[in-house]
């Protein structure tokens, strides 16, 4: 007869999704898959806004990753005024946006370590379910937990003084910005009152890497082992030397042997590199390497990617950590689903320095925020957000209005790669076992969670993250369930 679990909700993620794993007579994994199944549509009903809207209505996606989407759909209207071209945007405006970036970059890393990984590594993937949360953190590890917060909030404020607004902010536009930081904004960063000041973020951040090294000396074998698998990584990179970049740059892609597969694109020529595919079983697309095709062109992207692909990172404490980090391998890509753990925190200490360089630059706070060029009709935006790179494309038409948008998020990227980590915990967890008990099924979601999808964004999905996950025989009949949220 065979049977089918089905998880639903996936707990901890942003989004709401589902897991189907199908087992033979024997308990051999036959099939298992990541099902996104809830539907928003932003990429249609932007069609006929005026393009100055972008920036504004495309963050509206998400609460939690708003500054991506606002910056990349800003850097697509750049090229549509004409801001792209000559030196680009205004030094004022081209800093306040990086640092409104790394304050999203920080914050957001940080919320997902802190709250949503932490619990299965400081109380085990199969540790008791009732402590095993951010309130278990906090009640047993208060100074973790508060660090946890305050880093946070540090980014946050970043945030409201570059953007306006914590969450939803209007501080990008077509062309630059609409405000410049004041002097006091900028001493209150630099030089606030413990802990709220950019010196310990830095410290703060460091502790966080060493933390995860920590626990990774002593689980080894469960961090470099589990959801293992080879892949393809993409990432941007800075033009001209393969630094780390997160905010702008050109499109490289390496392979599992490290072996450079796509060399340099440039943001507005990606569509003719990428294209995406679709499956029955879900609204959320697969991406990949046209040269390759949809069977070998699927990638990975996020702080793991962006690592892989970097020739190096250009901040000392984070480089120093990058060398590190890159010797773990012998220089080859990391493939390894929970050294994404790792190289996001690394890229957590590399968004405070450059915070902190930022902050020192007298462009900052000058007035000059705006420029323009030739009109075009069509843009491209390209940027790393937290969970991978984020393309925003779209053309408008003389009148000013929005006709065609394609967004392709990081998560959207990252589909294949959770399918397989997915279908790792299915064969070398599940597979034999005629009942799947908690700790089997938190599993599942650590290897999804590693990932930090944002759900809502890759479909556009509303909604909560409930998880749930149902045996079935072949004949669908269902033999056991369990449900999550």
């Amino acid at each position: 007869m065979g049977k089918k679990i089905t998880i639903e909700p996936i707990t901890r993620v942003e989004g709401h999704g589902k897991v189907t794993i199908k087992l033979d007579d024997d308990n051999n994994i036959v099939e298992s898959r990541l099902h996104i199944v809830e539907f928003r549509g932003f990429e249609r009903f932007v069609q006929g806004r005026p393009y100055w809207e972008a920036p504004v209505l495309v963050q509206r996606l998400c609460g939690i990753c708003p500054v991506s989407h606002h910056l990349a759909a800003a850097k697509a209207m750049d090229v549509v005024v004409g801001a792209g071209e000559g030196n680009g945007l205004t030094p004022t405006a081209d800093k306040v946006r990086r640092l409104m970036h790394y304050g999203q970059i920080f914050q957001s890393h940080v919320l997902h370590f802190f709250h949503l990984v932490s619990p299965d590594l400081l109380f085990g993937v199969d540790g008791d379910p009732a402590t095993r949360n951010i309130v278990g953190v906090a009640q047993q590890f208060p100074e973790l937990a508060t660090q946890g917060v305050m880093m946070r909030k540090f980014g946050q404020e970043i945030i409201k003084a570059t953007s306006g607004k914590k969450i939803h902010g209007t501080g990008a536009i077509p062309g630059g910005v609409n405000k410049c930081l004041t002097k006091e904004d900028v001493d209150n960063f630099l030089h606030g009152a413990d802990p709220l000041n950019i010196d310990k973020m830095i410290s703060w951040a460091s502790d966080a890497v060493e933390l995860f090294k920590d626990y990774h000396l002593k689980n080894k074998k469960f961090i470099d082992e589990f959801a293992y698998f080879p892949s393809n990584h993409l990432s941007l990179v800075r033009k001209g030397d393969g630094a780390l970049e997160l905010y702008d740059g050109v499109l490289r892609a390496v392979d599992a042997d490290g072996k450079i597969i796509l060399n340099d694109v440039d943001n507005q020529e990606y569509h003719h590199h990428i294209a995406e595919g679709v499956k029955s079983w879900t609204y959320m697309k697969f991406p990949f390497l046209k040269h390759l095709g949809k069977e070998k062109g699927w990638f990975r992207v996020g702080p793991l990617a962006r690592l892989n692909v970097a020739e190096f990172i250009p901040s000392e404490k984070a480089q120093r950590e990058f060398e590190l980090f890159r010797a773990y391998t012998h220089g080859k890509p990391n493939q390894s689903s929970m050294h994404m753990h790792w190289a996001r925190l690394i890229e957590v200490l590399h968004a405070a320095e450059e915070m902190k360089r930022l902050l020192l630059d007298p462009d900052l706070t000058k007035g000059d925020l705006m420029t323009t060029g030739t009109r075009k009709g069509e843009g491209v935006g390209i940027i790393e957000a937290p969970r991978g790179t984020l393309f925003h494309h779209y053309k408008v038409d003389p009148q000013d209005h929005i006709t065609m948008c394609n967004l392709i998020v990081s998560t959207t990227c990252n589909n294949e790669p959770m399918n397989q980590a997915v279908n790792w915990v299915a064969r070398n967890v599940i597979a034999g076992n005629e009942k799947v008990p908690e700790h089997m099924l938190n599993q599942v979601e650590v290897a999804i969670r590693a990932y930090d999808p944002c759900l809502s964004c890759a479909t556009h999905a509303m909604g909560k993250m409930p998880l749930k996950i149902s045996l079935e025989d072949q004949s669908g009949n269902i033999l056991d369930e369990v449900i999550k949220g």
